[in-house]
């Protein structure tokens, strides 16, 4: 059984990768997230509680395991802090977390010129949950981001804070805004990173010993392949990449060690912000579909588009995230439509392809080229097997296999951990 299994989203995020996540870290010694911020939530159910992360591993419920937030991530000291006393209130107190030194800071104006530049955008809007996470990573390629480590050194972070503020403060009046003052701001976020400090280490100096000690490390991105920013439907993207090909980079270790890849995937499909949607549902099944999946998002509220399930994006995470098997979440969802959709390619000016383009201007005149397979009626809320399902359940999953070419190992029948069937042992 291979020990380093990496999690993605196969589509555009809020696939369900947190329950997955949940359901093998029971297994995990280490639980790593590897990129993005508190801009997406995963939603974790078990024994009748209902939580939402942002910004902490989906390991952190299991005492025995260490959940890392990695040097790829872009961390909000105070979103965190507010999240683990909302853990801590509902019991959860007993956990091991420890946060990479070179993990980039998510301070206040970030957030502002989120906000700012959205605005600016009027009608052309990325989307963005405003938290400041494009602007974080944009100070990280510009060398003028604030890492996680510059916290605990008080006259190097007094250093990189003044430097930044000469930048920021000039943006923010470029748009209009109030500008920030060094002193209450330098305090603030000092006393954020003593409050922190027990949890801050170089994570990849962590994370390669406990591979050679051969522990079992599972790693989880944010968003999903769609919204990656080299291969996703630029510019309508996240900021950093949730491929598996991007871990290595983004935790610090190498390449050699990630050879087990599991995509997420609904057994629909949804997004949420602006970009094109091929399969996009509008009127009574759309909002059928919104409403019994939950589909509004975890850390915005906002409602999320529906489409029919698109195997053409599946195919491509597993093109560039090396997707070795898939889970098919929110099954259950589909149960009761009478003839369900699966949109197996694309016609783009007379001509059928079966890959996603790279410009957004021919990936808008993508019209999906639809297989048509009859739906079932029966409750799959209950089934412990394969086996147990319809028998046009079972030509569903069938079908998606044949048209991707990947193998389905899991699918879930609702939000417990216990309604997860597993076809094939993974890890």
């Amino acid at each position: 059984m291979k020990n380093n299994l990496v999690i993605v989203g196969t589509q555009w995020g809020d696939e369900g990768k947190g329950k997955i996540t949940d359901f093998l870290a029971q297994r995990a010694d280490v639980v790593v997230r590897y990129q993005g911020g508190n801009n997406a939530g995963h939603t974790i159910n078990f024994d009748g509680k209902k939580f939402a992360l942002q910004s902490i591993p989906s390991g952190i419920f299991t005492p025995h395991i260490v959940n890392v937030i990695a040097n790829g991530v872009v961390f909000n000291p105070k979103a965190a802090l507010a999240e683990l006393e909302g853990l801590e209130e509902r019991g959860v107190k007993d956990y091991q977390l420890y946060i990479s030194n070179r993990a980039q800071v998510i301070m206040p104006y970030h957030m502002d010129l989120d906000g700012a530049s959205e605005s600016l955008k009027g009608d052309k809007k990325i989307g963005t949950t405003k938290k400041g996470i494009g602007p974080c990573y944009a100070d990280k390629a510009n060398r003028i981001g604030i890492r996680v480590g510059d916290l605990l050194d008080k006259e190097y972070f007094k250093e990189r804070l003044q430097d930044a503020l000469v930048v920021k403060n000039m943006e923010l009046k470029m748009y209009g805004l109030p500008t920030y003052e060094f002193e209450p701001l330098y305090e603030e976020y000092l006393a954020l990173g003593e409050r922190f400090k027990k949890h801050i280490c170089d994570t990849s100096v962590l994370l390669n010993k406990l591979i050679q000690e051969g522990k079992k490390v599972l790693y989880e991105g944010a968003q999903g392949v769609m919204l990656c920013l080299d291969h996703g439907t630029y510019p309508f993207v996240t900021s950093s990449s949730p491929t598996a090909a991007s871990v290595p980079l983004n935790t610090g270790i190498a390449p050699k060690y990630i050879d087990n890849v599991l995509g997420i995937a609904k057994a629909y499909t949804t997004r949420v912000g602006e970009g094109p949607f091929p399969t996009e549902l509008d009127g009574e099944l759309a909002n059928t579909i919104r409403e019994r999946g939950h589909e509004y998002g975890t850390v915005t509220h906002r409602p999320r588009r529906v489409g029919w399930l698109d195997a053409v994006v599946l195919k491509n995470a597993v093109r560039v995230s090396g997707v070795d098997n898939f889970s098919l979440m929110l099954f259950d969802v589909l149960t009761g439509i009478k003839e369900i959709k699966i949109c197996k390619a694309y016609e783009l000016n007379g001509e059928i392809i079966d890959y996603i383009p790279a410009q957004l201007s021919d990936f808008k005149k993508c019209k999906p080229v639809y297989e048509t397979v009859p739906g079932w009626d029966e409750d799959i809320t209950n089934v412990k097997s394969f086996d147990e399902l319809p028998e046009n359940a079972k030509n569903y999953i069938r079908k998606i296999e044949e048209i991707t070419g990947g193998q389905i190992a899991i699918f879930s029948v609702g939000p417990d951990r216990t309604q997860t069937i597993e076809l094939k042992k993974i890890f």
